[in-house]
C-alpha cells in the first residue's frame, strides 16, 4: 500500500508532465501564428509593391563639403550691388517740371531757364574720355512684375538703363530704387504694336485710329506718371509699338519729346523694321539688337555676343530688353561682369544719344 507522500509525489509528476506538454503545444501555436502573419504580409507587399518614397523614413542627409573655389572660373552672377546714393542722379528738380494738363497734381519734364535738358540732368555718369568701344543696354518692362523688377534693379550694373512702365502699380517706388542704385531711367510709352488688337498695349496706348489730339493726351498721361527721367521708349512688356511708330502720328510725338529735352529710343532694329520712315535724328537712338526675343538662354547669350561685336565694329551699339525675366537678368549680369575685361565699355543709354536740336524764339537752333 502506497504512502500518502508517494501519492502526492506521483500526482505532482503527472501534473508537471501535463503542464510541459501544454506549454509545448502553446509555443508551437505561437510560432505557427507568427509565420502565418509573415507569409500573409509578404503576399500583400508582393501585390501592392514597395511603399512610396514619401512614406519611407530616410535619415537626414549630411551636407557635402563645398568644393574649393576655382580662382580662374568666371562667376555665374556677380555679387549684388549695394545701393550707391552719390552717383550723380538727382531727384526731380522743381526748375525742370511743370504742371501736366488734364491730370491734377501730375508734373511734366521741361527744359529749364538755363537751357539744361532732362536727358542731361538725370543722366547716369560715365567717363567720356574712355576710348574703348561703347555698349549700352536698355532694360524695359520695369514695374509690371514688381519682384522681378526689384531684383533686376539690384542685380544689374548701374550703367544699365531702365524703362519703367506707366502701368506700374508703384512707379515712384521703383524710380527711387533705381536712382539709389545709380540707374538712369526712361518711361515706356504704350504704342500700337504689330498684331493689334490681339497684342494689346493697354488702355492708354497711342493708336493709329485715334486723333492727334487724343494721342497727345495719352502721351501727356504717360510722361506724367514719373519724374526725373532722361527720355522715353516704346519698349514695354515685350511689345515695341511698331505700327504706331511707322505711322505719320509718330512725328508729333518726337517733336513733343524734343521740346521737353527728352531722348527717345526706337526699339525696332533696322533689319527687322516693318516699314515706315527711319527715326534716326538728334535726340533719337535706334536699337541694334533686341536681346530677349525670344527669352531663351542660348538666344540671349548669342544676341549679347552680337551686341558686343557690333560695338567693336561700329564704336557703339545699343541693345534693348523687353522684360526683366530671371533668365535674362542672369545672363545679362554674367555678361556685364567681364565686359570691361574684354575691352568694351558699358555706358548708359544717354551716352549714345546726342541732344535734340531745338528752334529758339528767334529762329536760331540751340
Amino acid at each position: 500500500m502506497m504512502r500518502r507522500e508517494d501519492v502526492w509525489q506521483a500526482a505532482r509528476l503527472w501534473l508537471g508532465a501535463i503542464g510541459r506538454s501544454r506549454a509545448r503545444v502553446a509555443l508551437g501555436w505561437f510560432w505557427a501564428t507568427v509565420l502565418g502573419v509573415l507569409a500573409v504580409g509578404a503576399a500583400v507587399l508582393q501585390v501592392l509593391g514597395p511603399l512610396p518614397p514619401s512614406l519611407v523614413a530616410t535619415p537626414p542627409a549630411v551636407p557635402a563639403r563645398p568644393p574649393e573655389p576655382d580662382a580662374a572660373a568666371v562667376p555665374h552672377l556677380p555679387p549684388r550691388q549695394a545701393p550707391a546714393a552719390n552717383l550723380g542722379i538727382p531727384a526731380p528738380l522743381a526748375s525742370m517740371q511743370e504742371p501736366a494738363p488734364w491730370f491734377d497734381g501730375a508734373m511734366l519734364p521741361r527744359i529749364d531757364a538755363e537751357g539744361r535738358m532732362p536727358m542731361q540732368a538725370y543722366a547716369a555718369p560715365f567717363d567720356a574720355a574712355d576710348p574703348r568701344p561703347r555698349v549700352a543696354v536698355l532694360l524695359a518692362g520695369i514695374g509690371m512684375a514688381e519682384i522681378d523688377s526689384e531684383e533686376a534693379i539690384r542685380a544689374t550694373p548701374a550703367a544699365v538703363s531702365l524703362a519703367i512702365s506707366p502701368y506700374a502699380p508703384r512707379p515712384g517706388h521703383l524710380l527711387e530704387l533705381a536712382r539709389a542704385a545709380g540707374h538712369e531711367v526712361l518711361v515706356s510709352l504704350p504704342m500700337e504694336p504689330l498684331g493689334y488688337p490681339l497684342n494689346d498695349p493697354g488702355p492708354r496706348a497711342l493708336l493709329t485710329g485715334l486723333s492727334p489730339a487724343q494721342n497727345h493726351e495719352q502721351l501727356i498721361w504717360a510722361l506724367s506718371r514719373i519724374g526725373g527721367y532722361v527720355g522715353a521708349t516704346a519698349t514695354m512688356s515685350g511689345l515695341r509699338g511698331e505700327r504706331f511708330a511707322a505711322s505719320p502720328q509718330m512725328k508729333p510725338v518726337l517733336e513733343e519729346l524734343a521740346r521737353r529735352g527728352l531722348l527717345y529710343v526706337d526699339p525696332r532694329p533696322v533689319p527687322s523694321r516693318p516699314g515706315g520712315p527711319s527715326l534716326a535724328r538728334p535726340g533719337v537712338r535706334v536699337a541694334d539688337v533686341v536681346i530677349d526675343d525670344p527669352p531663351v538662354r542660348s538666344e540671349i547669350e548669342a544676341r549679347l555676343a552680337r551686341l558686343e561685336q557690333l560695338a567693336r565694329d561700329r564704336g557703339s551699339a545699343l541693345g534693348v530688353i523687353g522684360l526683366p525675366g530671371p533668365v535674362t537678368i542672369d545672363r545679362l549680369a554674367a555678361w556685364t561682369a567681364t565686359l570691361g575685361a574684354r575691352g568694351v565699355y558699358l555706358v548708359p543709354v544717354s551716352a549714345l544719344v546726342p541732344p535734340p536740336v531745338l528752334e529758339t524764339a528767334t529762329g536760331r537752333r540751340r
